[in-house]
């Protein structure tokens, strides 16, 4: 033991003292600080870094590419006088906001103005959790100044289990209060300190809840004790970030955030085109194929219809570069399998495998949010995302605003909303720029159509077509054996019933009758059907002229079907003389309108009851008749 390990204030000679108590308080000071940071290190996602191995050629912008908006982003992080101090980016899945935030990082680490940057990543167990964010935001905010790094080793060493504590906390002691006792210091200048803190896909973390804790902890800690850093956050636009930001429900970031929405703010389509160019005729160059090496390969023609396939998003681009560049075959047999890729069953040929990889796990997720509710008990998600689908791409010959056709298939007000709220980075519901009434689905990304459309791509996750229209037609013939002509009897009727929205919904979901099932027709029949829809045509707003005369076309079918096929002559003889009256209005509506060649497309009259061939037996019945009740189509 030193001969002066217990002594205070020694004179050594002349007027030079030591106080070696201090001495031992500073050493000791030193030991906890150093021994909490080694806790700190054993805390830290090193994963999420930007230039960590585990992201080893991550997606960044190339050369000539989104110039226009890396400069806006840099921009904003130089000015630290502006007063908005966060910058949220939203965007499709694929839109490139990876690649941005990737630039972002490296520009700032070269400028020396990189504070810290986190990549979250589904798909790697220690990028898909906050369990360790803070501790690494405050390991990288550490390594830019000892002394920073010293009172966060503090503070580890005075509260050990701080890893366990909530994010706020975590944040509030290993970041607000280091670094607020940092600033206190003589001599710091915080303009001098790296500034810029980068958080990349927060769709990513954990769940919603967990998103919103994060965003909650960065305002509420970062931002209302106003820290000298610059917040860059990238992420698609699912509940968290996009009811923080939401301005009509007035989101607790919407006031304190300059929001760039990529996908609205910036057409992508030149740098694809730049971006395919570039990447392709480098892997030619590289290609042992004389072709690939060849100034005609590929194609302009190639280029853009590769360029309008991708519909603004690089991650079309980006899947098709890396399904080119396989070195065990030639890439320009590879790109015109890309190009000439259709979905027939058995192909083997693969391009587009890394992208549904993409839309599986979002879709995925997204049914399993929507199917745990509760109050969403029995729906098929995909049934009813699909059934949108194909009513907005008026594949059954006319579409429905959402709002209508939510009530079409029964569900309640807004309901359309709510199916795609986990999905807003590939589809979303729009309004129609001439006509601000009329909600339609719009995709980012036409190949998600495409995905959702082909059973070879989607796999488990595929609902055919025709899954679809039966499900429509049983919904429809359910509703208007619900309805009611009498209001008093009747229960809270959708108004796309009282308007007679079903009638059309009936003759093009019904293929003009023809897949109509036995059981439906007759319970149309039974159920007073024809009364209803002979009401609703009385009210004149059930069908046009063109409409006209596919309406009666089915019901001629109908009528056609329960003689020959079911063997209900009285209840086709009652839908007679509907049909006639109907005929006849339809025909007056063509011949006043500019259709007057419609005419001969009219289904031929049928003959009244006193007027029936000879042979033909008389039956009794009436589209209520009591000879039937309501049938059950539940099943």
């Amino acid at each position: 033991m030193s001969v002066l390990s217990k002594a205070h204030h020694v004179n050594v000679g002349g007027n030079i003292q030591i106080d070696s108590s201090q001495h031992v308080h500073n050493s000791n000071a030193q030991e906890r600080s150093i021994a909490g940071w080694k806790m700190l290190l054993k805390n830290i996602a090193p994963n999420t870094f930007y230039n960590s191995a585990a992201r080893f050629d991550p997606p960044k912008c190339d050369e000539d590419t989104r110039v226009e908006v890396t400069s806006e982003i840099m921009d904003w992080i130089s000015d630290r006088d502006s007063p908005q101090r966060l910058l949220c980016m939203t965007g499709a899945a694929g839109a490139g906001k990876s690649a941005l935030q990737q630039t972002i990082a490296e520009r700032c680490a070269d400028s020396g103005t990189l504070g810290c940057a986190i990549f979250f990543s589904s798909h790697d167990p220690t990028r898909n959790t906050l369990s360790r964010i803070i501790p690494t935001i405050a390991y990288q905010l550490g390594k830019h100044d000892y002394r920073l790094r010293d009172l966060i080793g503090e503070a580890v060493e005075e509260d050990p289990p701080i890893f366990t504590r909530t994010i706020k906390t975590q944040m509030n002691t290993l970041v607000v209060g280091p670094f607020q006792r940092l600033q206190a210091n003589v001599g710091f200048d915080p303009g001098s300190f790296p500034h810029a803190v980068l958080i990349d896909g927060i769709d990513e973390c954990g769940g919603e809840e967990r998103q919103a804790e994060l965003l909650s902890t960065i305002k509420h800690c970062l931002l209302d004790n106003d820290l000298p850093f610059r917040i860059f956050i990238a992420s698609r636009p699912e509940w968290a970030i996009r009811s923080a930001l939401n301005s009509e429900t007035e989101g607790y970031l919407h006031p304190l955030a300059y929001h760039i929405q990529l996908s609205d703010k910036y057409d992508a389509t030149d740098d694809i085109r730049r971006y395919l160019w570039w990447r392709l005729q480098g892997i030619g160059r590289r290609s042992h194929d004389p072709r690939a090496r060849s100034n005609s390969w590929p194609s302009v023609e190639d280029i853009e219809k590769l360029t309008i396939a991708a519909s603004g998003q690089f991650v079309y681009a980006a899947t098709i570069v890396k399904y080119v560049s396989e070195r065990h075959s030639s890439p320009v047999d590879r790109l015109q399998t890309v190009v000439d890729w259709t979905p027939e069953k058995g192909r083997l040929a693969r391009p587009f495998e890394a992208l549904d990889a993409l839309y599986a796990g979002i879709l995925s997720a997204a049914k399993e949010q929507y199917e745990a509710v509760d109050t969403h008990r029995g729906r098929n998600f995909l049934l009813l995302l699909r059934a949108h689908q194909i009513n907005s791409d008026r594949r059954v010959g006319t579409r429905w605003d959402a709002h209508d056709f939510d009530e079409i298939l029964d569900l309640e007000r807004n309901a359309h909303e709510i199916l795609v709220s986990d999905l807003h980075s590939l589809v979303v519901f729009h309004q129609q720029i001439d006509s601000p009434v009329f909600a339609m689905m719009r995709f980012y990304h036409r190949s998600f159509s495409e995905f959702l459309d082909n059973e070879t791509r989607s796999g488990k996750l595929f609902i055919a077509g025709i899954q679809v229209q039966a499900y429509v037609l049983e919904t429809v013939v359910q509703g208007i054996n619900r309805f009611s002509l009498e209001p008093s009897r009747t229960r809270a009727t959708s108004r796309c019933m009282s308007d007679g929205d079903a009638v059309i919904a009936l003759t093009s979901y019904s293929n003009k009758g023809n897949t109509l099932s036995g059981q439906q027709i007759l319970a149309l029949a039974h159920n007073g059907g024809w009364r209803k829809v002979d009401q609703w045509i009385q009210k004149g707003s059930a069908i046009s002229s063109f409409w006209g005369l596919e309406f009666l076309a089915m019901i001629f079918v109908i009528m056609q079907r329960l003689k020959d096929e079911l063997k209900e002559l009285g209840l086709a003889g009652a839908l007679r003389p509907y049909y006639n009256k109907w005929r006849e209005i339809v025909k007056t509506d063509i011949m006043e309108s500019t259709m007057q060649s419609f005419p001969s497309r009219l289904p031929p009259e049928e003959p009244e009851e006193g007027e029936r061939e000879e042979g033909e037996e008389p039956q009794e019945g009436s589209d209520s008749s009591s000879r039937g009740v309501a049938l059950n189509l539940s099943s």
